[in-house]
């Protein structure tokens, strides 16, 4: 009667688990396509492949980094959320990501960590907090014309000639886009200048979809304001200046004999956040995009265990005089400790057979540097030229790999069942 009501379930066991294992474990001796026998030919390719090596190394930091970072955000979540009265929905925030799908998580962080600052919004805080300690060039796309009287040098700009009190500077300067200028002050003709002052000015020397005399502020010309101007004496700088609204700036009587620089900071290209998806940060990125969804998993698991603690003994902790961070490492981590080693291997589990997030996250060019050991299986089994052979190598390994963990883990809970 056992086995009659049993059948069924064992019928849909070997169906969806016994079959694909012994079959994957078949095919990973056959060759690409499954005609002939090459024996353990499959397995020797799966440890001298670089792809398949770096899916090794890179499950390794996935297996180590990601249930540790896990398993400690929810054990301060935990604890830290149990004495707050609004603890439940500060609860419920954390643990929400765990509805969201792989997939859809996947998509949402491929957008979070998009390098232009006006997408992605981890470049937008971070651009943001470097900007307000840092100067931004004002005009980056700014350059002379090239019969400007100016010279480069290391990208700064340098007038040919020296400069004196009774003749204003002009500077001209073209390459930024009319819209970018659109909303600049209109260029001012520079003052006369008095007592000795050199005067000038840096203007956009360009009008759309009209003529303009070059070297010339005419024609509703835009202003550049906020370009400083050096003045330099045998390549030392004497005196400085930065430009106004109108553009205009005004240079002390000791800039009289000198020439003018324009220095490379007013030109420099703008900070354009960090390479989240690049070749050093792709799976550190994709790692933290999995702690988002998964901390509160552990959170939860950990805090149905904190619920279980005896109370008695964190108030006979706090009598004999402990503060709260000795009660925390001497008390609750040791008691919660069975539940902690569930929750880290249960993430352990997970891990080793991480797919989508990286197979979402991941670009084409940094791919190869995000690799998993799940992704490999994809690609060589399904890639542009599919080797099932290969690939049910690699899926034969992932299993050996994953069978140690998940028997600890039922030891583990057998343990506890038991007292």
């Amino acid at each position: 009667m056992a086995a009659l009501f049993l059948l069924p379930a064992l019928v849909v066991l070997g169906a969806l688990v016994v079959y694909p294992i012994a079959f994957s474990v078949f095919r990973s001796f056959m060759n690409a396509d499954g005609s002939s026998f090459v024996g353990l030919d499959n397995f020797t390719e799966l440890f001298t492949d670089d792809s398949t090596l770096i899916a090794f190394r890179n499950n390794l930091v996935w297996v180590i980094v990601a249930p540790a970072v896990c398993t400690a955000l929810g054990l301060i979540f935990a604890v830290l959320t149990e004495k707050v009265r609004w603890g439940t929905a500060f609860k419920l925030l954390v643990f929400m990501p765990m509805a969201i799908s792989m997939l859809a998580s996947g998509i949402i962080f491929r957008l979070v960590y998009e390098q232009d600052p006006d997408r992605g919004v981890a470049n937008a805080m971070w651009t943001t907090v470097h900007d307000t300690f840092a100067e931004t060039s004002p005009w980056p796309d700014a350059r002379p014309r090239t019969d400007a009287p100016l010279t480069i040098s290391k990208g700064a700009y340098t007038t040919k000639d020296t400069v004196d009190a009774g003749s204003p500077a002009h500077l001209p300067l073209v390459g930024i886009p009319p819209k970018e200028a659109g909303d600049a002050a209109v260029a001012k003709k520079p003052a006369k200048a008095e007592g000795g002052q050199i005067t000038g000015a840096v203007w956009l020397d360009f009008v759309k979809g009209g003529r303009s005399e070059h070297g010339v502020i005419d024609q509703q010309e835009k202003a550049l304001a906020g370009i400083k101007v050096e003045a330099v004496k045998d390549g030392r700088k004497v005196a400085e200046a930065t430009t106004g609204e109108d553009g205009t700036f005004t240079l002390p009587a000791a800039a009289d004999g000198a020439k003018l620089r324009l220095p490379a900071s007013n030109f420099a290209a703008p900070y354009n956040g960090i390479d989240w998806l690049g070749p050093t940060l792709v799976t550190p990125a994709i790692i933290g995009s999995y702690v988002w969804m998964w901390a509160g998993f552990a959170m939860v698991l950990i805090a149905a265990g904190l619920a279980g603690v005896p109370r008695e003994l964190l108030e006979q902790a706090r009598v004999d005089g402990c503060n709260e961070w000795k009660v925390f490492r001497k008390v609750t981590v040791p008691l919660l400790a069975p539940v902690l080693g569930v929750v880290t291997v249960t993430l352990m589990i997970n891990v080793l057979k991480i797919f989508d997030l990286v197979y979402v996250i991941a670009p084409g060019a940094t791919q190869r540097e995000a690799n998993v050991l799940a992704l490999q299986l994809y690609l060589k089994s399904f890639g542009g030229s599919p080797d099932q052979g290969a690939g049910s190598a690699i899926a034969v390994v992932l299993l050996l790999l994953v069978v140690p963990v998940m028997i600890l883990n039922i030891r583990r809970l057998r343990r506890e069942s038991r007292r």
